[in-house]
């Protein structure tokens, strides 16, 4: 297996592959055709979770326009409601032509390298952890904790209660990347801030992330956090309710994940004003690295067993300032260049 890891900073092909996966097409777009059929395999979030399905999604369907295709002819999605889902949605698409398929999630890592091996004639890409020894499998992982760590600056530059909260989905290394950059995030701007730390045991699961979001703000907590799927549609759900009922100086927040979730902290606070609790949100490209891997491998240029992880410095994760304060600003952009020259190490566990 011709195995290679391509590490933060040695990545200056796929830095300008994500910046440019789009221009590609849009030049183009009148002509540009592919026989190669995609599809994604999404974990139990689902492709509406507003958040890393929906990223992966998004990005399969722009590449899928440019390419003149559409859904169900072309690329299509298969969506899993449970665990058990995994290995059969896998062996559907396996089965029904598509002859690369992205398995959206580390919780698909055994179903995949089981598919992978059954078929070696599909080439697979496992998002968000790695499978070894396999030609026919590239596998893809972002450093989370970075952006996790503007976050964390993001929040402590926000909290007046000097509490603020961090809501995980299904706790595992990939989450627990997100919960450790940032901790040290906020510890880096004040260590004296408290944070409470909850696990919702599951991606897809909003009522059990409402509850866990009312449970954070009753605390003490005015920043929260959410790297939970669809189980942090809950989180904005309780502060939306909360902060109708509270004066628009009075909000609590919450910080996104994976995807610019600005739209979901719209709301009229108590006192009239149309507002928004979205303090940032902490962004994942998935769907432009579907679009890139979809774009070499129909120019013959799969990367199987290859590693590819991005970065600040790839510009495959960053923060979204939705409602940051000028000062909050400036300190999640200092740490952004200290971040990028290796100045600040952010812890992954």
């Amino acid at each position: 297996m011709n195995k290679k890891i391509v590490g933060l900073g040695l990545t200056a092909a796929a830095v300008l592959g994500l910046a440019a996966c789009g221009n590609r097409a849009a030049k183009n777009n009148s002509k540009a055709k592919t026989d190669l059929k995609v599809a994604i395999v999404t974990d139990t979030g689902g492709v509406d979770d507003k958040s890393f399905n929906q990223s992966a999604w998004e990005g399969l369907q722009a590449w899928g326009k440019d390419n003149g295709l559409s859904k169900g002819n072309g690329f299509d999605y298969f969506q899993s409601a449970n665990e058990s889902d995994y290995a059969t949605n896998l062996d559907t698409a396996s089965s029904s032509g598509y002859k690369l398929i992205f398995g959206i999630g580390y919780a698909l890592h055994d179903a995949i390298e089981k598919t992978a091996a059954d078929n070696e004639e599909v080439n697979y890409v496992i998002i968000d952890d790695v499978i070894e020894n396999k030609d026919n499998v590239a596998s893809v992982t972002f450093a989370d904790n970075e952006a996790a760590y503007l976050a964390g600056i993001a929040a402590a530059k926000t909290t007046k209660t000097k509490k603020v909260g961090f809501v995980g989905g299904v706790k595992s290394a990939v989450i627990t990347r997100f919960e450790k950059g940032f901790e040290a995030g906020v510890k880096s701007v004040d260590k004296s801030i408290q944070i409470q730390v909850d696990y919702a045991g599951s991606f897809g699961d909003a009522a059990k992330g409402k509850t866990i979001a009312a449970a954070q703000y009753a605390g003490g907590a005015d920043v929260v956090y959410q790297a939970a799927g669809g189980t942090g549609a809950g989180v904005f759900s309780e502060a939306k309710a909360l902060n109708e009922k509270k004066n628009e100086s009075k909000k609590v927040w919450v910080i996104g994940v994976d995807r610019d979730q600005a739209a979901e902290g719209k709301y009229t606070s108590k006192d009239g004003k149309k507002s928004n609790f979205v303090l940032a949100s902490s962004l994942k490209e998935v769907g432009k690295a579907v679009q890139l891997i979809s774009n070499n491998t129909a120019d013959k240029k799969f990367p199987g067993g290859k590693v590819t992880t991005y970065g600040l410095k790839d510009k495959g994760v960053d923060l979204a300032p939705t409602n940051l304060s000028d000062d909050a600003k400036k300190a999640v952009n200092d740490a952004k260049k200290q971040i990028v020259s290796g100045d600040i190490k952010v812890p992954e566990k």
